[in-house]
């Protein structure tokens, strides 16, 4: 009686990994193929000029809070 279940189990496994697969080659088969990436894609872009200034900005408005925080410290 061990060795139905055992065949039973083993028989609705490979079943079951037979339908995945098929379900994953219908899926291939309406994904369209990946355009391959050039490297030009790759490049990193430089931030622009604003963003540039308000980094800079951002960093000399913390800088005084810290020289007013650690100031009154002494």
């Amino acid at each position: 009686m061990q060795k139905k279940k055992v065949a039973a189990a083993l028989a609705a496994v490979q079943l079951y990994l037979q339908q995945e697969a098929e379900e994953e080659a219908e899926e291939a088969a309406y994904l369209p193929e990946p355009e391959p990436v050039s490297p030009a894609r790759n490049i990193a872009i430089e931030p622009g000029q604003w963003a540039q200034s308000g980094r800079v900005d951002m960093m000399a408005g913390r800088r005084l809070i810290q020289l007013r925080a650690f100031s009154n410290a002494r």
